[in-house]
């Protein structure tokens, strides 16, 4: 007989480019740490951009743009992530790139308009009477032996007892598709009649060792009650929702539905009636807006056209943050034969803060290299690694890491566990960076056809 351990799936995801990136790598008071949630040197630019996450906290920096200028591969994106990661889940963060604004189907004002959209929060709180229960089982009202949820039993353990309501058929199939169970709390809401399953009731905590649940107290007080519901929405939502035709019963309707729909443009009369309503909402204090991140990598592959809708989208009352970041030095703005600094144009750079990022030096290319392989969990030995070092020096960082993987393959196929020096000179024979490329062509230019 066989036993074996089964394994976790939790961890055994994708690693992306920047999967070891977990913040800025400041400490409480702002101050740069050296080596921190993933980020080697940049010192100056980590800490703009950590005043840049104080002010967007404080709510002081919407409808302003900052923009990322710096080499290739000298953690531009990294740094955007790093904001992203610092200002948590509850702040809206909408990455984009230059090039996503050219659609065969949709205007390129309209593409930049909505993602400006998906980077505004609206935090909507509101009282609602809610009916907070723990089912219970009854008997079949048709005989047998089958038992059913023929009405729902509140179990509330305490001194004010149970009560009995007959629950709408619409709720019953609501209690269905919630996969509701005996023991488990769940609410509804008396307005809408929607039920949202909270968790296990803590009784049936010691049915098992184990077990994927989670475990919340029976609910206390008042059966009926008023509670305050915290949604979290985008003005895009909002957008979407009410731009979407609700269809009739008719045959014509119906086809409409199936059939796949085109991506459609929203109108501009559609946002100004629901910024109406959201301004509405937070005169009232129902709601607070959120300004969010706007995050537009490759800014330089934007034309005229959209620099100038962005210089009036930054002025509008309901704006995100938004930050550019682009590799591009003095060159054309697209759409002009114009030449500019990052291909932006002096009004919209004016505007600007800027954040530089600097070229790494050995001994950092050589922390990131360690911190990349330890993401990937390979084991470098220090010569492989500081032979890595030097091929990030003399092609690039990027491809000095694209190295690791296939350094690891060859390690295996020689015996080894960890990668050796040996190995990593093996595999950098077989793949060319950018620079060996280009200077082979120039040495061979007769041969390929130009």
């Amino acid at each position: 007989m066989r036993i074996e351990e089964v394994q976790s799936t939790t961890n055994n995801q994708r690693i992306a480019t920047h999967t070891h990136i977990k913040g800025l790598g400041l400490d409480a008071n702002g101050n740069v740490l050296p080596l921190a949630s993933g980020f080697v040197g940049q010192e100056q630019a980590r800490e703009a951009a950590g005043l840049v996450v104080d002010m967007i906290r404080q709510k002081k920096m919407a409808g302003r743009a900052l923009l990322l200028a710096g080499p290739p591969g000298t953690g531009k994106t990294a740094l955007a992530l790093g904001i992203a990661q610092e200002l948590g889940s509850k702040v809206p963060f909408c990455p984009m790139v230059g090039s996503e604004v050219y659609s065969a189907e949709v205007k390129k004002t309209e593409v930049l308009m909505e993602n400006f959209r998906r980077a505004i929060g609206l935090r909507v709180k509101e009282n609602k009477e809610v009916t907070e229960l723990s089912p219970e089982e009854t008997e079949s009202l048709s005989g047998g032996y089958g038992r059913s949820i023929s009405y729902v039993i509140i179990g509330l353990k305490t001194v004010k007892g149970t009560k009995q309501l007959k629950l709408d058929p619409t709720i019953y199939d609501a209690l269905i598709k919630e996969k509701v169970a005996v023991g488990d709390v769940i609410y509804i809401e008396a307005n809408s009649g929607a039920v949202k399953r909270v968790g296990r009731g803590d009784a049936f905590a010691t049915e098992f060792d184990l077990e994927a649940e989670e475990y919340v107290p029976l609910p206390k007080g008042d059966v009926r009650k008023k509670k305050e519901i915290v949604q979290d929405v985008t003005l895009h939502d909002l957008d979407a929702a009410n731009a979407r035709p609700q269809g009739g019963q008719d045959i014509l309707s119906l086809m409409g539905q199936m059939m796949k729909p085109r991506k459609t443009e929203i109108t501009e009369k559609l946002r100004q009636e629901v910024n109406k309503v959201v301004n509405r909402y937070i005169d009232d204090g129902i709601s607070e807006l959120v300004p969010g991140v706007l995050f537009i990598n490759e800014v330089h592959m934007l034309d005229i056209e959209c620099f100038s809708y962005l210089n009036r989208a930054l002025e509008s009352s309901i704006s995100p943050i938004v930050i550019f970041a682009t590799n591009r030095g003095v060159c054309d703005v697209r759409g002009t034969s114009m030449k500019s600094p990052h291909g932006i144009p002096v009004d919209l750079l004016d505007r600007l803060v800027i954040i530089r990022t600097e070229t790494y030096g050995p001994a950092e290319t050589i922390q990131i290299l360690a911190i990349r392989a330890q993401v990937e969990e390979l084991v470098v030995y220090e010569e492989g690694l500081a032979y890595l070092g030097e091929i990030g020096q003399r092609a690039s960082l990027r491809h000095a890491i694209q190295l690791l993987s296939p350094s690891s393959i060859i390690a295996k196929m020689n015996g080894q566990d960890n990668i050796c020096k040996a190995d990593i000179e093996e595999a950098s024979s077989l793949y060319l960076d950018a620079k060996s490329s280009a200077r082979l062509l120039q040495e061979q230019l007769g041969k390929y056809i130009t």
